[in-house]
């Protein structure tokens, strides 16, 4: 299957194709599950993002013209309690993904996605070397895709008062580079 994979910036037209993801089982296990997703949520959340008041720089993810997804990055330092939960002790970025449309999902995308998103957004975007991604340790299904496209494993970590640890992975600019 030839997939021309492209992202354009979150709108504030997306917000019910974001609630209307939130709600779906499969992204709900993994994305977000810390809390009850109504369309006011999903503002709540998504709206400081889109106008420039949160450090996240939000996308869609576009699969020949469909919208199928949700991507981010940011830099963990503009996080300090995140960032001391990480200790890494380099500037590094972070993304946060899901596909939202069950058609999409354990088709093999998601390191072609990302290889993309980190190529085109997340070293240009933040001028990082690093990048940082942290599913949960039973979310094996993300993690192989991490792991396809280069992430290492480094640790788990217990984020604040969140109950299920991270799983974190890191991948390096000159080592994504090398393999595209």
């Amino acid at each position: 299957m030839n997939n021309n994979i492209s992202f354009r910036k979150l709108k504030k037209e997306d917000l019910n194709l974001i609630y209307k993801w939130h709600t779906n089982d499969f992204i709900h296990e993994w994305y977000g599950k810390e809390h009850e997703w109504t369309f006011q949520k999903v503002e709540e959340d998504y709206l400081p993002k889109i106008n420039g008041d949160e450090p996240e720089q939000p996308f869609l993810i576009v699969i020949n013209g469909v919208d199928i997804g949700y991507i981010q990055t940011y830099m963990i330092s503009d996080f300090p309690d995140y960032s001391k939960d990480c200790n890494v002790n380099i500037d590094a970025a972070a993304m946060d993904l899901f596909i939202g449309e069950r058609e999409y999902i354990h088709k093999g995308l998601g390191k072609d996605i990302m290889t993309k998103f980190l190529l085109d957004y997340v070293f240009i975007l933040n001028d990082s070397d690093y990048c940082i991604v942290g599913p949960e340790p039973k979310n094996k299904s993300a993690i192989k895709a991490y792991e396809k496209t280069g992430f290492k494993y480094l640790k788990n970590i217990l984020v604040g008062d969140e109950k299920a640890p991270e799983y974190l992975m890191m991948i390096c600019k000159d080592d994504i580079e090398k393999k595209n």
